[in-house]
């Protein structure tokens, strides 16, 4: 018993641990200059403009849940300006699985369709809202939150809004499932056996 008591303590202060370090990192730094451009970029108008949406227009919808990110990695100007968007097409039934943006509040605007949303905070409550076209959502940085399309004939268009130039998303199954967490420890953290936590990883797996 006491040893299960000191797993359990261990494996407490390792995740505490982790969030105090994602905390201390969260944010963009203060820039001293009008913007950043890495070494040897030709500083133009281009250098500005980000042009990846364009396809957004005419094609057609996706057949899965998909997000087009636009952050520094994408597009580096806005390195170092703390802020970054995402472009999220929802077809009929998809749903954007509960994560974490560890870096940046989340403000999302819907555009076509409509979208149930929701977050929970550091208490464990939940907070849900169905959005129709036209309406805006805040989602509290660092918090599991989800959105859902449940319309089964309409698919729904959303723009997410970060401030920050790379948000930090972490995907809640992904993190927990299909990382290297000893199996033997998320069975216990989970109150279950092995076995169900490799079906979970396989199921996980065969999604990707």
């Amino acid at each position: 018993m006491a040893s299960t008591t000191s797993t359990n303590k261990f494996f407490f202060l390792l995740l505490a641990s982790f969030a105090i370090a994602q905390v201390v990192q969260a944010g963009d730094a203060d820039i001293t200059s009008d913007f950043l451009a890495p070494p040897g970029a030709t500083v133009d108008g281009n250098f500005f403009t980000y042009t990846g949406m364009r396809n957004l227009v005419n094609e057609k919808p996706p057949a899965n849940f998909t997000v087009k990110k636009v952050s520094m990695a994408e597009f580096p100007a806005l390195n170092g300006q703390s802020v970054s968007y995402a472009v999220l097409q929802f077809p009929t039934g998809t749903i954007n699985p509960p994560h974490t943006n560890s870096r940046s509040t989340g403000l999302l605007f819907v555009i076509r369709g409509s979208l149930e949303v929701g977050f929970v905070d550091t208490t464990n409550k939940l907070y849900t809202q169905t959005l129709q076209t036209g309406d805006m959502f805040v989602f509290p940085k660092g918090l599991i939150h989800y959105q859902y399309n449940a319309d089964p004939e309409k698919i729904a268009l959303a723009i997410a809004a970060f401030g920050n130039a790379s948000a930090g998303t972490e995907p809640l199954l992904a993190t927990l499932f299909a990382t290297n967490i000893d199996e033997n420890i998320s069975a216990k953290s989970f109150n279950t056996d092995v076995a169900t936590i490799q079906a979970l990883k396989a199921s996980l797996a065969s999604k990707a």
